[in-house]
């Protein structure tokens, strides 16, 4: 995979807009809208994965439909310094934890978290204090989503039409 910056024109564009509205149309379906047969698509297809420009396809579902009804933002403070390595290996043994990153501001890192309800949020939350490097933690509840075609919000990338309705909008190419 090639590391720099990766060059791809307008016909590229036009792939990757329909593969990141659904990404199980066909290549041929592709193909038909942007003016390239099936094969050629393909080899597009090919070549940005192989640059680096699609990074992997994904099945996007509705948290809820999962049982995930709770959701939070929780800001991370440490003792000294702790490294984003060390951050990164604590929030993978949290399933609960959809997103982490390190951030400027007071806080050294925020995560997204997803629960059931609020007593499981509560036992993820202890889990992550439990750390001997976290000092302290600060949670926000989501109540609702302003932008319900978010990613955030379980919704796949946002498109101009509108979002399936469907439980689960895998994302895959033949």
């Amino acid at each position: 995979m090639n590391s720099g910056a990766a060059s791809f024109d307008e016909l590229d564009r036009k792939i990757i807009t329909a593969l990141m509205a659904n990404a199980r149309t066909s290549f041929a379906e592709i193909g038909t809208s942007v003016g390239l047969s099936s094969t050629a698509v393909k080899r597009r297809v090919d070549r940005l994965r192989d640059t680096g420009v699609i990074t992997g396809f994904t099945a996007t579902v509705k948290p809820s439909a999962l049982g995930w009804r709770t959701e939070a933002y929780v800001e991370v403070y440490c003792e000294g310094a702790a490294p984003p390595r060390r951050l990164a290996e604590v929030v993978r043994n949290h399933p609960e934890i959809t997103a982490a990153m390190t951030v400027t501001g007071g806080a050294d890192a925020l995560l997204h978290v997803r629960a059931r309800d609020v007593e499981h949020f509560e036992e993820v939350l202890e889990r992550i204090r439990v750390e001997p490097f976290i000092r302290k933690t600060i949670s926000v509840m989501v109540l609702s989503h302003l932008l319900p075609e978010s990613p955030e919000a379980g919704a796949s990338q946002p498109v101009p039409t509108a979002a399936p309705s469907d439980a689960a909008d895998v994302r895959r190419v033949d």
